[in-house]
C-alpha cells in the first residue's frame, strides 16, 4: 500500500513539475512542452498519420509545414473554423524543449533557412528575427502567388491563387531560374496532368517536384498529389500519382519533405477541417526506381 501511495505521489509531482515547466517555456495558450525533435513522436511508417494531435492538429484547421534546415523550427498555417485569419505559427526547439515562439504572416522557408517566402513577397532572417516584408519585384509583383518554394540554386517554383487571379495562368505551375545573378522570366512547368495544378514543392537539388492536381489522371479523389523526377538532361519525367496510401477520396495536398529527407508532410482536408499528416518519405525513392 505504501509503495502504491509513493508511486502515486511521484506521478503527481512529475505532473505538477511538467505544468510549471509549461508555464515557464511557452508564450501563448495552454501549450504543453514537448521534449526532443518532431515533438517526441514515434516515427510514422508507410501509412500517413496525423502529426501531433496534442499541439499541431487541433480543433482549428492547419495547413503546410515548413521546417527550418536544422529541424529546430517548424512553421504551420492555422486558421479559425471559418477559415479566416490565416497566420503562420512558429515553434522553436531550444534547450531541449519545443515552445511556441511567435506568429507571423504565412509562408515557406528557403532551403538555407535564410528566406521566408510569402507569395510574391519575402522576409530575410536577421540576428534579431525576421525582417519586414519585402517585394520580389517585377514580374512577380503582378502575380498573386499562393505558394512559392525554392531550390539551392535559387530557382522559384510557384502557382497563383484562384481567389485573386482570374487569368488562364491559374492552375499552372511556373518556374524562374537565377542565372548569373539575374532572375529569368517565368516559364511554364509543362506536365500534362490534371485540370489545375497547385502548391509546388521542389526538392532542394531540383531532382523532383511534388504538387497537387484536381481531377488528375488515375486519381483517387478530386485532389491528389503527384511527383515528377528530373532527368540528367534537365527534362522532367511523366507525372506519377503518389498512390492510394497517401492520396484518398478526401482532398490531399500541400506536400513537402523535411530537410533531412526522412518525412513527407501534407494536408488532408477532413470534413471537420484541414489536418497535417506525415509519413515516411521512403516512398519517393521507391517511385523513382519504377
Amino acid at each position: 500500500m505504501k509503495k502504491a501511495y509513493f508511486i502515486l505521489m511521484l506521478a503527481l509531482m512529475q505532473f505538477l513539475n511538467a505544468c510549471n515547466t509549461k508555464k515557464q517555456n511557452t508564450t501563448a495558450g495552454d501549450l504543453p512542452t514537448i521534449v526532443s525533435p518532431y515533438f517526441g513522436q514515434k516515427s510514422p511508417g508507410s501509412i500517413p498519420e496525423i502529426f501531433d494531435p496534442r499541439i499541431i492538429s487541433t480543433a482549428h484547421s492547419e495547413l503546410d509545414t515548413p521546417f527550418s534546415p536544422d529541424i529546430e523550427e517548424i512553421y504551420f498555417r492555422r486558421s479559425d473554423e471559418e477559415l479566416k485569419n490565416h497566420s503562420l505559427i512558429a515553434f522553436q526547439y531550444k534547450d531541449n524543449l519545443w515552445t511556441e515562439s511567435f506568429v507571423v504572416p504565412k509562408d515557406e522557408i528557403s532551403p538555407d533557412g535564410k528566406i521566408m517566402h510569402i507569395g510574391n513577397e519575402y522576409r530575410e532572417r536577421t540576428s534579431s528575427g525576421w525582417s519586414e516584408v519585402k517585394s520580389l519585384g517585377e514580374p512577380f509583383d503582378s502575380i498573386p502567388i499562393m505558394r512559392l518554394t525554392t531550390s539551392f540554386k535559387g530557382t522559384y517554383y510557384f502557382d497563383s491563387s484562384p481567389f485573386y487571379d482570374k487569368s488562364s495562368a491559374v492552375g499552372t505551375i511556373r518556374y524562374s531560374r537565377l542565372i548569373d545573378g539575374i532572375r529569368e522570366k517565368p516559364r511554364t512547368f509543362d506536365i500534362d496532368i490534371g485540370t489545375r495544378k497547385f502548391h509546388p514543392f521542389v526538392a532542394p537539388d531540383e531532382s523532383y517536384l511534388i504538387w497537387d492536381a484536381r481531377e488528375g489522371e488515375g486519381g483517387y479523389g478530386n485532389n491528389d498529389m503527384y511527383i515528377s523526377f528530373r532527368h540528367e538532361d534537365g527534362s522532367w519525367g511523366a507525372a506519377i500519382n503518389l498512390g492510394n496510401k497517401i492520396n484518398t477520396e478526401l482532398p490531399d495536398g500541400y506536400g513537402s519533405v523535411t530537410s533531412d529527407g526522412k518525412y513527407f508532410f501534407f494536408t488532408r482536408f477532413h470534413a471537420n477541417g484541414k489536418k497535417l499528416m506525415w509519413v515516411d518519405a521512403g516512398f519517393i525513392e521507391a517511385l523513382r526506381l519504377k
